[in-house]
């Protein structure tokens, strides 16, 4: 990978180096998604799933070229991982500070204690599929139960 390349990986797969944080790289990566979830949704269901779905493979591609420089499966200081999952999770559903905040410790808490299939997943698929897919799976889950809140609570 020439320098110029590498760089512009690492600076994709951290999340502007917010990966390079030592301590819970994850949670700062989920806040650096923000912005993004947030144009998402300003998109619409339609072009935001289109902007969607090219993060999603975007984050594939660059986590799996991030991977090689880092020389382990699943480096801690990778984050778009994260950012996509983040994405997934506030994707369709109105973005206020409820959505915002609830979003965010539901998605940390999916992310973290990986209940099944998402520990699962993470254990099978290798390459950026296998970085970003719990994540998703996470975001997933998150969207769902927040859904269910706003059903709820109608």
């Amino acid at each position: 990978m020439y320098k110029a390349g590498r760089n512009s990986i690492l600076f994709l797969a951290t999340s502007g180096f917010s990966g390079y944080i030592r301590v819970a790289p994850g949670t700062f990566g989920t806040l650096t998604a923000i912005p993004l979830a947030y144009g998402i949704s300003l998109l619409g269901l339609h072009l935001g799933l289109m902007l969607l779905l090219l993060v999603l493979t975007g984050s594939i591609l660059v986590s799996g070229e991030a991977r090689q420089y880092f020389r382990r499966e699943d480096p801690p200081e990778i984050v778009c991982d994260e950012v996509s999952g983040f994405c997934v999770a506030l994707f369709g559903l109105p973005f206020d500070w409820t959505n915002l905040i609830l979003g965010f410790i539901l998605f940390r808490f999916f992310d973290i204690l990986k209940p099944f299939p998402i520990g699962v997943v993470e254990r099978r698929l290798t390459g950026g599929t296998g970085i970003v897919a719990d994540d998703v799976i996470a975001g997933v889950y998150t969207n769902l139960l927040l859904n269910i809140i706003m059903v709820a609570l109608r």
